[in-house]
């Protein structure tokens, strides 16, 4: 199911504008005319009744914004996952014995998410993980300090 574009809804104010109808207005930019009959219904402009496409952007966006989203990381979720999380188990191991146990669960990520949002709010969720919060080194950087002497000299000019 596509969405209208902002450049589709400056085509409905441009031909509603002239007058065409519903089903003209649906053929031309290529959707039902259902899809356009609801559009005008829910973005038409309260007080003249007229259709712009930048109220209608603005509506929809509005709209989207305030959708109640569904929450999968309930309390029920996130007191399973800390239980195993003090019981040293590392997201990974909380999701595998969820799927096993066919207990709802969250995904790995989103218990990671989960310990650093509890980290930056002062928790210490982030201690019962096995790097203890410690940040992986990133692959690839180009000036690698691993496996290298400190303080080591070159080898004296001359020869022997």
């Amino acid at each position: 199911m596509a969405h209208l574009t902002i450049a589709q809804r400056y085509e409905i104010a441009a031909l509603r504008n002239q007058n065409f109808s519903q089903s003209k207005i649906a053929n031309s930019i290529g959707k039902n005319k259902s899809v356009i009959s609801r559009e005008l219904k829910r973005n038409c402009d309260a007080r003249n009744g007229l259709y712009r496409a930048e109220l209608a952007q603005k509506r929809t966006d509005l709209r989207h914004e305030n959708k109640p989203k569904k929450v999968y990381f309930t309390t029920e979720v996130s007191e399973f996952v800390i239980k195993y999380l003090k019981e040293e188990y590392s997201p990974e191991q909380i999701v595998g014995y969820a799927e096993k146990e066919k207990i709802k669960c969250v995904s790995i990520e989103r218990i990671y998410q989960f310990v650093w949002h509890d980290k930056k709010q002062g928790g210490g969720y982030y201690k019962h993980l096995r790097t203890h919060g410690k940040k992986y080194r990133k692959r690839g950087q180009a000036k690698d300090k691993r496996g290298q002497i400190v303080d080591r000299r070159g080898r004296p000019c001359g020869g022997y």
